[in-house]
């Protein structure tokens, strides 16, 4: 048997699926691409996770976009998170290019042009479906972590929600929040030392400092009302395929703050309203994140072990979490350990250390007989990738290097006017856009505290009528100080006209 013999077989027998299945492409071996040797990916496997790795310009948005097609023509919703802005086209059909028919003969799959249902989504000023959560929604265990605060502030974030629940005060928004946190130390002092202890100003002001520096990075946009109905990303539409949600994130690039807290919030809110899927045969949505290392470069520790606990728990809700970046090595060890699916594009070897990151990426890859894997990183073309996943059984398949297949879309962004009319038509913005402020913590409060400035401004102007009232009036002073004038020299006149009497006696 040849090499070439070997090869196929080796790889269609790592590869082979009884169940439903995506294809991401064909078999690379010395450079060339091998017929028939498809690259299938089981859909049972596609909530175990996943990590799309290679430099800039090698060809890692065409493979979310392959994928993305995949998951969604086989009915399974895709939440995208589109830092660069490259991503849209998804929802046009693409060209028949002659540079496209040539790859995909080269790996023995049919060509065709397809769109894909799109949301436009956004948590920022840019147009889209907007997606929001309360600050309640949140809970006093994540916002503190969000925050970053140590366990006395986190206590302190406690009792302001305890507060919150217990007087039937909503927090909705940061302005809720802060106005509860400020009335904790100033007005409502006394009334919080009573019912649940002491709060200290430095506490306060510590934490009232993270929540400034949130609102900097533009979360005052993202909290409040209407929240997002996290069903929203399942859906199907009328042919079948499942919706690419895509959320708009140009403009967030250097906001990291921000863009932690919408991730872990999103993970949270999918991992408490699934239901356990336990080993189903197909994913219920899959998340990609781009620029993963946006989320990990300015975590605190204490976020880092929420994501990482998160990632570890949702794949039994029927959820798969896929992170793009340059180097795999952005992305914690903890984390990595949970990815199934590995996509490696080319890595480039221009100094020292990217050929020590090189090396530790080859390494993180099952051996192979095939090639010489830290080599073949530096060399493989756009559009091709090593690749190793998960069985139906569970247990890694043959690494691969595979020439991918390309989109069915178009392999550009939508214009501005093709965005207009997309959300235009969209039954969720028609549902998310509108703005709503209902009475909430901040206002109630508002409204307690001129009521008990009102009451003590009548009492103050009362004091002066009740002090009136209890003092006597000068002519009342006057008049009864005549009156024991009189009344004494009376009594001396009388006295003296006695003593008279007597002695003429």
């Amino acid at each position: 048997m040849s090499k070439t013999e070997d090869f196929s077989k080796h790889i269609n027998e790592g590869y082979a699926c009884k169940g439903e299945f995506i294809t991401l492409g064909g078999g690379i071996l010395d450079g060339e691409a091998v017929p028939n040797t498809h690259i299938n990916i089981p859909l049972k496997t596609l909530n175990r996770h996943g990590l799309i790795a290679g430099a800039t310009g090698t060809g890692k948005t065409k493979t979310i976009q392959v994928l993305s097609e995949q998951l969604s023509q086989n009915g399974i919703p895709v939440l995208m998170m589109d830092i660069k802005g490259d991503f849209s086209g998804i929802a046009m059909p693409g060209e028949e290019k002659s540079f496209i028919t040539e790859r995909h003969a080269k790996i023995s799959i049919p060509y065709e042009t397809k769109a894909f249902p799109v949301e436009l989504m956004t948590i920022s000023e840019q147009n889209g479906v907007r997606l929001r959560a309360t600050v309640s929604e949140f809970g006093p265990v994540l916002f503190s972590r969000i925050l970053d605060l140590n366990d006395t502030q986190a206590g302190v974030v406690s009792i302001i929600f305890k507060y919150c629940d217990d007087n039937s005060l909503p927090l909705l928004d940061l302005k809720d929040f802060k106005k509860v946190l400020n009335y904790a130390t100033e007005e409502g002092k006394a009334e919080f030392e009573v019912e649940y202890g002491r709060i200290s100003t430095s506490s306060t002001g510590s934490i009232l400092r993270k929540v400034i520096e949130l609102e900097q990075q533009g979360a005052e946009l993202f909290f409040g009302e209407k929240s997002f109905d996290i069903q929203d990303l399942m859906r199907i539409d009328e042919n079948g395929n499942g919706y690419v949600n895509i959320m708009r994130l140009t403009d967030i690039q250097d906001k990291p703050k921000l863009f932690s807290t919408f991730m872990l919030s999103l993970l949270a809110e999918i991992y408490n309203t699934m239901p356990e899927q336990g080993d189903a045969g197909r994913p219920e949505l899959v998340i990609f994140i781009d620029e993963a290392h946006l989320i990990f470069d300015e975590a605190s520790k204490t976020l880092l072990n929420q994501i990482e606990t998160i990632v570890k728990l949702i794949r039994s809700k029927g959820i798969g979490v896929y992170f793009i970046t340059q180097n795999p090595m952005d992305v914690p060890t903890g984390v990595l350990a949970q990815l199934g699916l590995k996509i490696q594009h080319a890595l480039r070897a221009f100094t020292a250390n990217d050929r020590k990151a090189i090396k530790m990426t080859a390494e993180n890859y099952p051996d192979t007989d095939f090639y010489e894997t830290d080599e073949v990183l530096t060399s493989l073309g756009i559009g091709e990738a090593f690749v190793t996943a998960l069985s139906e059984k569970g247990t890694p398949t043959p690494l691969v290097a595979t020439m991918m297949r390309a989109p069915m879309s178009r392999m550009d962004v939508l214009t501005e006017s093709e965005i207009e009319a997309s959300i235009a038509k969209s039954k969720l913005a028609k549902k998310y856009n509108e703005v709503v402020d209902r009475d909430s913590a901040y206002e109630m409060l508002n409204k307690k505290i001129a009521e008990a400035q009102e009451v003590a401004a009548e009492q103050e102007a009362e004091k002066p009528t009740r002090k009136a009232k209890e003092e006597p009036s000068t002519a009342e002073v006057v008049g009864k100080s005549i009156t024991k004038v009189v009344t004494s020299a009376s009594f001396i006149r009388g006295a003296f006209g006695l003593l008279m009497k007597m002695f003429k006696r």
